[in-house]
């Protein structure tokens, strides 16, 4: 037996229980229709619109039934079972207080008879006198087995393995089925260059790039597509075993008990040390989609009050799960324990949202001014770890520019890497990148190869942020030392 779909089964149960109204708010009008016949197995699906009428699985439209009038008497007067999807009724149910009445006598008239009507439409409405009569349903994007079953129905996807169809259903997670199917067609040009072809590895990341663009059309969520592996952070080797062993966790998540399941881990400490690289190196450790959450553009004001525009981007990354969510700078949004106003309601159900959000959920939160943030979001619970970030010590100096010679082509080894450390004590990570940044420019327009008399003459000219900011460092240092985990196994300079 095929597996059934969130949505079907949701729909399925309430047909089982005999409720004979129900409103799903849905835009997507085809796979309201499509959850209907699969949850409604055998019984006749009659299907009505202002502009067709009603008719029965296809067939033509019954005569006199176009009016919304018209066909809430169809229905009455319907002797056998039936499913009637009714699309677009919430301007008659506005409208017209004869509809709300006529409404009332067919939920009368169809309860106990195996007769449902199903309301579907894009706007919200349940009018007053219909709120204990009809139940609400807020269709979520396709979960997995929906849009497996999606893909088999496609074309390319012909001779695709079961387990590239879940690949490809994992990265499609949160779209429409309409936006998968757009998706799907950019991947289809990328791969062989035009329509008609199967599609293939090469193909998702074109598919990734179609679902990028449509995430962050909202301008709220950005999906991230680059990632980082573990080996190219330099240093941090306790936050990076903590990862490990909670990456397994993860991959299990689904056969253990809630509260084993890792919910989420904060980062906190100096700016440049590579709090955002370890969030990336998360999303591929953990092989999971990263989407970062943009607190600035929830308190813009462009999206409707910042409280419903928070508590609605909260509700799509659990559609969108499996995934790693991303606060950056956490601070800067969710600082406020007050009772009242828009921070201390957002906190507020920011606090509940993390005791009770998606297990395939993990959230990564990064912080600067950890000073600012309230004692409930770092205690022991909301999430697994709090780690504290500091400067490289001179053996993470040392490999954080191993990591960036290499990624330009130079050879470590023909550099003396240890000499160079004594020119960059309580440098950050982000200030040694710019050090072979800097050089290697230089050599390349002398077009000579890098030399440590490159390294060394830039490192010489250089302020680091330890010196310029010296008092607010030395402040988060100590206001984290018995607050945090140190990421870092070394200890910290100065203590």
């Amino acid at each position: 037996m095929p597996a059934e779909s969130r949505a079907a089964k949701t729909i399925r149960e309430i047909f089982d229980s005999g409720r004979p109204l129900t409103y799903i708010h849905s835009a997507e009008e085809e796979r309201v229709g499509k959850v209907l016949r699969e949850a409604g197995g055998d019984v006749p699906i009659w299907t009505w619109s202002l502009t067709e009428g009603l008719s029965r699985d296809g067939a033509p439209s019954e005569r006199g039934t176009a009016s919304p009038r018209a066909v809430l008497d169809f229905i009455v007067a319907h002797e056998s079972t039936g499913i009637f999807h009714l699309k677009d009724f919430h301007d008659p149910l506005r409208e017209s207080p004869e509809i709300r009445r006529r409404l009332r006598d067919v939920y009368q008239n169809c309860s106990g008879k195996g007769k449902f009507v199903v309301i579907g439409s894009p706007v919200r409405f349940i009018p007053e006198e219909l709120e204990r009569s009809m139940i609400l349903v807020e269709l979520r994007p396709p979960d997995t087995v929906e849009l497996v079953e999606f893909l088999r129905e496609e074309n390319g996807t012909a001779g695709l393995s079961e387990d590239f169809l879940h690949q490809l259903a994992k990265a499609l997670q949160g779209l429409t089925l309409d936006e998968a199917r757009y998706a799907l067609r950019r991947g289809l040009t990328a791969q062989a260059g035009a329509l008609g072809e199967s599609l293939g590895p090469e193909s998702l990341a074109a598919v990734l790039e179609e679902k990028r663009l449509l995430v962050n059309r909202g301008g709220v969520v950005e999906f991230i597509s680059s990632g980082t592996n573990l080996g190219e952070i330099g240093g941090l080797e306790g936050l990076k075993a903590w990862l490990l062993e909670r990456g397994r966790l993860f991959q299990g998540r689904e056969s253990l008990q809630a509260e084993l399941v890792p919910k989420g881990v904060l980062i906190m400490g100096i700016p440049g040390c590579g709090k955002s690289l370890c969030v990336k190196a998360i999303s591929s450790h953990f092989q999971l989609p990263l989407y970062r959450m943009d607190m600035i553009e929830i308190f813009s004001g462009r999206h409707g009050k910042p409280e419903g525009a928070f508590v609605a981007a909260c509700r799509m990354m659990e559609d969108m799960a499996p995934a790693v969510l991303w606060f950056d700078e956490i601070e800067m949004g969710i600082t406020s324990t007050e009772s009242s106003g828009e921070q201390g309601r957002i906190f507020a159900f920011f606090l509940t949202w993390m005791q009770e959000k998606a297990r395939g959920l993990f959230v990564a939160a990064t912080a600067n001014r950890i000073d600012l943030l309230p004692a409930e979001m770092i205690r022991k619970g909301r999430f697994d770890e709090v780690f504290f970030v500091d400067l490289p010590q001179e053996d993470e100096q040392i490999e954080i520019f191993r990591i960036h010679l290499s990624r330009r082509g130079i050879d470590p080894a023909s550099l003396d890497l240890a000499k160079l450390t004594q020119f960059t004590v309580g440098w950050t990570g982000a200030e040694i990148e710019q050090c072979v940044v800097s050089a290697a420019t230089k050599a390349l327009l002398a077009d000579q190869p890098l030399t440590e008399k490159d390294l060394v003459g830039v490192a010489a000219k250089f302020v680091p942020l330890s010196r310029t900011m010296k008092e607010q460092i030395s402040h988060i240092r100590g206001w984290a030392f018995e607050r945090a985990v140190r990421a870092s196994p070394q200890r910290w300079p100065g203590r």
